[in-house]
């Protein structure tokens, strides 16, 4: 009966591990603007990052942007300089000149990212 109770145990920490880990995500990030261009005419992105959580042990660690592989904004967060909320929006302003693919990436300082979104916009 002891074993019975004990593998019973087991098993329900096993579960519980699992079940929280289901709820842990990475931090992600979005990325809206326009997808085509005049060359020169200057674009304003909206770069959204969400995660589930924003506490001092559990936040969105650093947002960054770059265009066509070349880091053109980052924002790096603390525990005690997180961000506003487990989601929140960032602006970035740029003139265009050429094709231009734009990546953002969020981190979570627990679990990491999700990898990157990635926008293209086309100059004409």
């Amino acid at each position: 009966m002891k074993k019975v109770v004990l593998y019973g145990i087991l098993v329900l920490a096993g579960c519980l591990f699992q079940a929280s880990a289901a709820l842990a995500n990475r931090a992600e990030a979005s990325i809206e603007g326009p997808t085509i261009v005049a060359k020169g005419f200057e674009v304003t992105l909206r770069i959204t990052a969400s995660h589930n959580a924003n506490t001092g042990s559990h936040f969105t660690e650093w947002l960054r942007v770059t265009a066509n592989k070349k880091e053109i904004a980052r924002w790096d967060y603390s525990k005690d300089d997180r961000p506003e909320g487990a989601v929140f929006t960032r602006e970035i302003k740029m003139t265009l000149t050429e094709d231009t693919d734009i990546t953002a990436e969020a981190s979570c300082n627990k679990h990491g990212s999700k990898g990157p979104a990635i926008h293209k916009v086309k100059v004409k």
